[in-house]
């Protein structure tokens, strides 16, 4: 496609249809200037990341003018036939306070649905709740979760777009349920680093974690950044906390040699691989990814043995304080599961992240939407079946 697909709504003449990844770029760089600016899965490169998913750049925009609003959209073709399934993961970057959603939703679906997509997945990107990491400490107990514990803030944006979406036929992935289906994390902890120095985010980190890290400093563990020659190594270490861990990413190493070549390509430094070593051997190795002034902890892997010395605590410790000085306004920890039970295994992982300080943010989740045409609805339960089996 080459030209731009025309469409009206009553107060504003827009625009909806192909851009260039040098347009989509500059409109991602405009937007990259605070701690709500666009996810790193939204990044032209992140679809040459994605093996098996063709894709599309589109953007908003007036008749004249810079574009409003920007999506990668990921394609993946239904086998068997000519339809797609289309998901913008952590997006569309666009102004959700807009009151006219439909000025702008309506001619993403009409295009999507001319290019042959037969359901769509969007993330929207204001947020829903959040709560502090002391609340949550204290609230911790035998078959508690995070919906029993009243949130410090809810966010009116965030609940006016989820009556809006709902309202318009679309559906929460997985529905109310706080696990839901989301392909992306609905629950994530972010440590805030505007206006704090690094004495503020040491004093942030709970007694534990402060022990730890100077464990770690007093044991000699070493932290460095790595490179592309390092991947083996975290890939060998990834493989061992799923199996310690009891989770499986399904993400082979070639997976993350591309994620790697393919952000840096497109921005230099933009994904990092930090090392922790101890008496010359790697014990642990995590990943960052930074876009403007957002800052994102990955991926971690670790090793079963000599943990006593701390080397993911500090390696943390170190990326905060990297992304401090980089001028980032937020650290992003992601993915947090919302048992707030300390018998359940996975609220080990939650409890590890709450020692950093900060909060955990509830977004407003995944939501889907069947296109028009019995063809499409039929295509959509089918797809909703198959991942109702994996």
């Amino acid at each position: 496609m080459s030209a731009l697909l025309v469409t009206a709504a009553p107060a504003r003449a827009l625009r909806l249809g192909p851009v260039t990844p040098e347009a989509y770029r500059a409109f991602l760089a405009a937007r990259s200037t605070g701690p709500d600016g666009p996810s790193f899965l939204q990044l032209p490169a992140w679809a040459r990341v994605k093996d098996g998913w063709s894709h599309q750049l589109i953007g908003w925009g007036p008749e004249a003018g810079a574009l409003t609003g920007a999506a990668l959209v990921l394609l993946r073709p239904f086998p068997g036939t000519r339809k797609y399934f289309a998901y913008l993961p952590e997006g569309p970057v666009a102004d959700w306070a807009d009151p006219d959603l439909d000025g702008w939703l309506d001619p993403l679906l009409r295009h999507l649905r001319a290019s042959g997509a037969f359901a769509v997945r969007i993330g929207p990107g204001p947020a829903f709740r959040r709560w502090d990491a002391a609340t949550l400490k204290a609230s911790t107990g035998p078959g508690r979760r995070l919906a029993d514990v009243l949130a410090g803030e809810v966010a009116p944006l965030g609940t006016a777009v989820a009556e809006r979406l709902r309202a318009r036929g679309w559906h929460r992935c997985g529905g109310e349920s706080e696990d839901g289906a989301d392909a992306q994390p609905r629950f994530v902890h972010q440590v805030p680093l505007t206006g704090r120095t690094p004495d503020d985010l040491w004093t942030g980190l709970n007694q534990e974690w402060r022990r730890n890290v100077r464990k770690a400093r007093k044991s000699g563990v070493e932290i460095t950044v790595g490179s592309a020659a390092d991947l083996p190594e975290f890939y060998r270490l990834l493989r061992v906390t799923e199996e310690r861990d009891g989770f499986r990413l399904g993400r082979s190493l070639a997976y993350y040699e591309r994620q790697y070549a393919v952000l840096n390509a497109e921005h230099p430094g933009r994904m990092k691989l930090y090392l922790a070593r101890h008496e010359g051997e790697i014990l642990a190795a995590h990943t960052m990814v930074t876009v403007g002034r957002r800052v994102w902890y990955q991926t971690g892997a670790s090793a079963d043995h000599r943990r006593e010395v701390r080397p993911s605590n500090a390696l943390q410790w170190r990326m905060m304080l990297d992304a401090h000085a980089a001028g980032a306004d937020v650290y992003d920890l992601r993915g947090v599961p919302s048992t707030l039970d300390p018998d359940e295994r996975a609220h080990g992982l939650l409890r590890w992240k709450l020692g950093t300080g900060g909060q955990v943010v509830e977004t407003l989740g995944e939501w889907e939407i069947p296109l028009q045409g019995t063809t499409n609805h039929t295509l959509y339960r089918a797809f909703q079946a198959y991942l109702a089996r994996r």
